[in-house]
C-alpha cells in the first residue's frame, strides 16, 4: 500500500501540476474560452489510462501459465523502463516545467486553439499510462489487489488535493526537492519490479536460472509475516531470490542511483567529464626594427 501510495502521489502530482499550470496560464492571459478544451484533453487522458489498466488486468485471462508469466515479465520490465525515464526527465524538467508548458500553450492557441486538447491529452496521458503500467506491475509483484489499489487511489486523491492547494495559492512546493527525494525512492521500488519481471520470465522458461538460488531466507522472513509483507509491499523483496534476480536488482540500483545522485547534484543533467583546458599562449612580439 505504501509503495503504491507513493506511486499514485508522485505521478498524480505531476499530472495535477501540469493541469494547474495549463489552467492558470490561460486564465492569466484571459482565454477562459479554451478551458473546456483543456478539460476535454484531461478527460480523454484519464479514460485512456483506465482502459489500459483494464486491458492489463483482464487481458491475460484464458492464457496459459507460461504466456501469462511472459507477458507479466515483459510488462514489468517495460514499466521499470518508463518509470526510470520519467524520474530522470522530471528531475531535469521540474525547474522549468511552467515555462515548457507555457510555450506549448502559446503555440496551441494559434487559430481555434484545438491544439490545447492535444497538449493536455499528451501531458496528462503520459503520466496516466506510466501510472497504470507501474501500478499493475507492482500489484502483480505483491500478489495482492485490494491494498495496493487503495494505496494508489489515496495517493492520486492526495495529489489532486495538493494540486488544488497549489492553484489556490495556499501551498508552495519545492518541486526540485520533492521530485529528487521521491525519485530516489522510486528507483529502489522500480528495482524490485524489475527483479520480479525477471523472475516471471524465469518461471515462463524464457530466462534460465530458476532453481539457481542466491539465498533462501523464508525461514527467517516468512512471506506471510507482517515484516515479510512489509518488505514485499514496499521493496518487492522476495525471501527466495535467484542469482539472476540479485544481479539484475544490484546492477540496476547501483547504476541508476549513481546516475541519479550525480544528475541531482548537477541540476538534473548527467555531465560528462570536463574538457581539458588548453594552456594559454603568449602572443609573440614582433621584432623591433
Amino acid at each position: 500500500m505504501l509503495a503504491n501510495y507513493l506511486i499514485g502521489l508522485r505521478e498524480g502530482l505531476e499530472a495535477a501540476l501540469i493541469v494547474t499550470i495549463l489552467v492558470a496560464y490561460v486564465v492569466k492571459i484571459d482565454r477562459r474560452d479554451v478551458l473546456r478544451r483543456i478539460w476535454l484533453g484531461v478527460g480523454l487522458a484519464v479514460v485512456l489510462a483506465l482502459v489500459i489498466g483494464a486491458a492489463l488486468t483482464f487481458g491475460t485471462y484464458g492464457l496459459s501459465f507460461a504466456a501469462r508469466e511472459t507477458i507479466g515479465g515483459v510488462l514489468s520490465i517495460a514499466a521499470t523502463g518508463l518509470v526510470t525515464w520519467m524520474v530522470f526527465w522530471m528531475l531535469r524538467t521540474a525547474r522549468d516545467l511552467s515555462g515548457h508548458l507555457r510555450g506549448s500553450i502559446d503555440r496551441s492557441l494559434l487559430g481555434a486553439g484545438v491544439g490545447l486538447v492535444v497538449v493536455a491529452f499528451v501531458a496528462v496521458g503520459r503520466e496516466g499510462i506510466e501510472t497504470a503500467l507501474f501500478i499493475w506491475a507492482a500489484v502483480q509483484a505483491t500478489g495482492e489487489t485490494t491494498m495496493p489499489l487503495i494505496g494508489a487511489a489515496l495517493g492520486i486523491l492526495s495529489a489532486v488535493g495538493l494540486g488544488w492547494l497549489v492553484y489556490s495559492g495556499m501551498l508552495r512546493i519545492n518541486l526540485a526537492k520533492f521530485f529528487t527525494w521521491t525519485g530516489g525512492i522510486l528507483i529502489v521500488v522500480a528495482a524490485g519490479v524489475l527483479s520480479y519481471g525477471v523472475h516471471d520470465l524465469q518461471e515462463a522458461g524464457v530466462l534460465p536460472g530458476l532453481n539457481s538460488l542466491a539465498f533462501n531466507v523464508s525461514a527467517a522472513i516468512p512471506p506471510d509475516s507482517w515484516f515479510g509483507t512489509l518488505l514485499k509491499g514496499t521493496l518487492n523483496f522476495s525471501p527466495v531470490t535467484t542469482w539472476l534476480e540479485l544481479v539484475v536488482w544490484t546492477g540496476y540500483t547501483a547504476i541508476c542511483l549513481s546516475l541519479f545522485i550525480r544528475a541531482s547534484r548537477n541540476g538534473g543533467r548527467v555531465r560528462s567529464a570536463p574538457r581539458p583546458v588548453e594552456p594559454a599562449t603568449e602572443p609573440v612580439a614582433e621584432p623591433v626594427r
